[in-house]
C-alpha cells in the first residue's frame, strides 16, 4: 500500500490533484453563492466557475514550475498539471453537485429540467425546420427523463472541452528548458 500511495507523492501528481481538490471545492462554493443569490445555479451562468479553474492552472503551473522546477519546466509537465487539477476538479465539482441536488435541495435539478425543456420549447421552431420533427421529439424525451446522474459525466465533459485550449497557452506561457545540451563548444 505504502508503494501505491507513494506514487502520488511524486511533486507532479501531488500539487494538481492537491490543487485541484481546492478548485474543486471553490467551483462548489460559487455552484452554492449562485443558489444563495437566487440565480439559477445549474444554468449557463455556472460555466463562469471555469475561471477559478483557469487561476487554479495558472498557480498551480507557476509554482510548479518555481519551487519544483527551479525556473525550469517542460511543455509535457504543464499540460500534465493542468489535466491533472481540471480532471479531479471537475470529479470534485460534479459529485459535490450531485450530492447537493439529490440530498440537500432536489429542486434545483426539477428547475433545471423545467429551464431545459423551456429551451427546448422555445428553439422547437428551428430544430424542426433544420432537422425534423424526429429530432425535437427524441431531445424532449432525453430531458424529460434526465435523472441526476447525468451532472457528473456532464461536468467532465464540459471542463475537459473548455480545457483544451488554455491547458496549452498555460503550459506554453511557463514552459523554459535548459537548450544547454544543444550548443556546441
Amino acid at each position: 500500500m505504502n508503494g501505491f500511495l507513494s506514487y502520488f507523492n511524486h511533486p507532479l501528481l501531488k500539487f494538481p490533484l492537491l490543487a485541484g481538490l481546492a478548485t474543486g471545492v471553490l467551483c462548489f462554493l460559487y455552484f452554492l453563492a449562485l443558489y444563495a443569490l437566487g440565480v439559477p445555479p445549474l444554468g449557463n451562468i455556472r460555466v463562469l466557475d471555469f475561471g477559478i479553474v483557469i487561476i487554479m492552472m495558472v498557480a498551480t503551473v507557476w509554482y510548479y514550475r518555481k519551487y519544483v522546477g527551479h525556473g525550469m519546466m517542460h511543455l509535457w509537465e504543464g499540460i500534465t498539471i493542468c489535466y491533472v487539477l481540471n480532471t479531479i476538479a471537475a470529479l470534485i465539482t460534479g459529485w459535490l453537485i450531485y450530492f447537493f441536488v439529490t440530498v440537500v435541495s432536489p429542486d434545483v435539478f426539477a428547475e433545471y429540467v423545467a429551464n431545459s425543456k423551456q429551451l427546448l420549447l422555445d428553439s422547437k421552431k428551428q430544430l424542426t425546420d433544420q432537422f425534423g420533427p424526429e429530432t425535437f421529439n427524441q431531445q424532449w424525451q432525453k430531458i424529460s427523463t434526465m435523472t441526476p446522474g447525468v451532472l457528473l459525466p456532464d461536468e467532465m465533459t464540459k471542463k475537459t472541452a473548455l480545457a483544451v485550449l488554455p491547458v496549452l497557452i498555460i503550459s506554453l506561457i511557463f514552459r523554459k528548458q535548459d537548450y544547454g545540451v544543444f550548443r556546441q563548444p
